[in-house]
């Protein structure tokens, strides 16, 4: 099989607290409201209904929090590129909504690596993950873990 990587491999010692990985941005169009329904099976009004947002005093149709969690998926970005070698395992993830996300916000979406527990060959690394919207205002922030293999000496 012809080895295909878009960058240098990275084990658990290469990474620093501190080090960010910006995802691509998005803004949640109606579009993307339709295919996250499709994809989730929910079908509360709140999501996917504009007039009834409305009479709830809404501009428009408000977004799940997994909508905006997915925005974090690491694989938006380059990490899982980094380690395709190391990877052994994403264990964890957390979020906390603060803010509304509504059809037309445009969301931008970045992990930090936040804490490194080493093991014996294998370490945790911590990421810290935040989603801003086009007003900069934080409208989700959480966790995700991952365990990563050593280098092998």
């Amino acid at each position: 099989m012809i080895k295909h990587q878009l960058c240098a491999q990275r084990y658990f010692e290469d990474f620093e607290v501190g080090e960010g990985f910006p995802l691509p941005s998005r803004t949640m169009t109606d579009a993307l409201f339709a295919a996250f329904q499709l994809a989730s099976g929910d079908n509360h009004p709140v999501h996917y209904d504009v007039e009834y947002c409305r009479a709830h005093g809404m501009p428009h149709m408000l977004a799940h929090g997994f909508q905006v969690a997915i925005q974090t998926a690491a694989g938006a970005g380059l990490f899982p590129h980094m380690v395709e070698d190391s990877l052994k395992a994403f264990l964890e993830q957390s979020s906390r909504f603060l803010k509304p996300v509504f059809v037309g916000d445009t969301l931008y979406a970045s992990l930090t690596v936040s804490e490194l527990e080493p093991g014996r060959t294998t370490g945790v690394l911590t990421m810290r993950s935040l989603v801003r919207n086009q007003r900069d205002e934080t409208v989700m922030e959480g966790v995700q873990k991952y365990l990563l293999r050593k280098r092998t000496s």
